[in-house]
């Protein structure tokens, strides 16, 4: 175990798996106290256990994230545990796949809910605690490649994500003067059990014909083709990410820091043959 982040206290929506797991048992590796978070408790706990069977430091604190009172709550466990909170992570997020001409209102709204008026709360919640505090913070916002483009059947998704982009760099300009820095992270395809939901529930033909152009299925394959770096990416390098910008030792803040395998760099959307 490290001490880059000892003495810190880090609140992470959404930990229970995937991204948000990973960071929150890479900052406790990194000697962060870690606040886990989930719907449901159970589902937080078993982060917050592993933490401390690594000998790390954690507690489990359910919310939903898209309720300002349960956030409310999160923050204040987390000072009433461990007196401070010094780092906040909004990850939480959900998806819904379907043509935007036949999205159901409801499932628009709860996407939007959970993805960006959580992230909104989330971080409306910690930089209150921090300016109280005056010690100054970091709120690192997940967001995605998705926000920068766009993909078919993902309208309420990639309006989420580009929303939280743009309030990422209006929470940086506010909270500036109390040195607060708010940046987001925006990783390309990384395996994770909200990926694979996400791509199994793309119906379109994933057999990649070469004569067609650009390759618009998502499978392993697709996706592969369309990334320079020619693979997905690691929760191991989601952490080494979410680490740098949770550490304070940069001259950053306002940024939407791609972790994508440069595949918004490539924009001629597919390597081909």
């Amino acid at each position: 175990m490290s001490d880059k982040l000892a003495g810190k206290t880090a609140v992470v929506t959404g930990s229970s798996s995937g991204i948000g797991a990973a960071i929150a048992t890479g900052f406790a590796e990194e000697g962060a106290n870690v606040v886990t978070n989930s719907r449901a408790k159970e589902r937080a706990e078993t982060t917050a256990a592993e933490i401390r069977e690594d000998g790390g430091s954690a507690i489990a604190v359910e919310g939903d994230i898209s309720d300002p009172d349960d956030v409310s709550a999160l923050v204040e466990a987390a000072v009433d545990e461990y007196g401070s909170l010094d780092i906040m992570v909004n990850n939480a997020g959900i998806s819904v796949i379907e043509p935007a001409m036949e999205m159901d209102p409801e499932d628009w709204q709860n996407v939007i809910d959970v993805n960006l008026s959580g992230v909104f709360y989330g971080a409306q919640a910690a930089g209150r605690q921090m300016i109280e505090q005056g010690t100054g913070g970091q709120i690192i916002n997940i967001s995605s490649i998705f926000g920068k483009i766009g993909i078919q059947g993902r309208s309420p998704y990639n309006a989420s994500k580009g929303g939280v982009n743009n309030l990422t760099r209006n929470l940086a300009v506010e909270l500036a003067e109390h040195d607060i820095h708010v940046n987001a992270l925006a990783p390309g395809f990384i395996r994770t059990q909200l990926d694979e939901q996400t791509r199994d529930s793309d119906d379109r033909d994933t057999v990649l014909d070469e004569d067609e152009w650009p390759y618009y299925g998502y499978d392993d394959q697709h996706i592969e083709n369309r990334v320079p770096l020619n693979r997905f990416g690691t929760l191991e390098e989601m952490q080494t990410v979410a680490l740098f910008l949770a550490s304070g030792d940069h001259y950053t803040t306002g940024e939407i820091l791609n972790a994508d395998g440069g595949w918004l760099a490539f924009g001629w959307g597919s390597k081909g043959r």
